[in-house]
């Protein structure tokens, strides 16, 4: 995998949640500020499922567990969608404390899988 690209999608993910998280507890409801930055997490989070499926042909192995990685993937790319379709639905300041851990939470998982596709043995 691409360090630079994950590395930057971890920090646009924690600034997301962050900026999400004081909007929420500031009693926001959801706008463009919030829902933006999400939005740009999951539209990378697509871009690195794609790019995960074409690593292995290219040379590019994970070094860790498959099943792992995947079942982060797949997670990755819910937990944002999920939670923006909640904040359209709910409308209420605590919508936006859903997104702010929501990114919170990707970025960990996208640490995880950086690990499993990197420096982690099978």
């Amino acid at each position: 995998m691409v360090e630079w690209f994950t590395f930057t999608q971890i920090f646009i993910a924690l600034a997301a949640g962050v900026l999400c998280l004081v909007l929420g507890f500031a009693g926001r409801t959801p706008s463009d500020l919030s829902m933006g930055p999400i939005a740009l997490v999951a539209v990378l989070l697509i871009a690195q499922l794609v790019m995960a499926a074409i690593a292995p042909a290219v040379g590019n192995h994970p070094t860790g567990s498959l099943l792992e990685f995947w079942m982060y993937q797949i997670a990755i790319v819910i937990v944002p969608l999920l939670a923006m379709v909640w904040a359209l639905v709910e409308r209420g300041r605590w919508s936006v404390v859903v997104l702010g851990v929501s990114g919170l939470a990707v970025s960990v998982m996208l640490y995880r899988m950086w690990i499993i596709w990197t420096v982690q043995g099978a």
